[in-house]
């Protein structure tokens, strides 16, 4: 099974992936309307740093999800 039909079929049977996907997917929103301004303040910069770490946290679980998910279901 391939890691894309394994996130859809995780998306579809697993609330806490989808939760954290839902999250990951905020985070993205939220960094994506930041990047669009030319510059960014000091507190801005430290928001943006916060957020792409928090982002990142959210993609590493669902990839270990996924990790695990492989071995049980070849």
């Amino acid at each position: 099974m391939k890691e894309q039909e394994i996130k859809e079929k995780l998306l579809q049977e697993n609330e806490e992936f989808k939760k954290i996907n839902d999250e990951h997917h905020k985070l993205k929103t939220l960094l994506a309307e930041i990047d669009k301004k030319v510059y960014l303040t000091p507190e801005e910069e430290i928001e943006r740093k916060k957020l792409q770490k928090q982002k990142l946290l959210k993609k590493d679980v669902m990839a270990e999800m996924i990790r695990e998910f492989k071995p049980a279901n070849p």
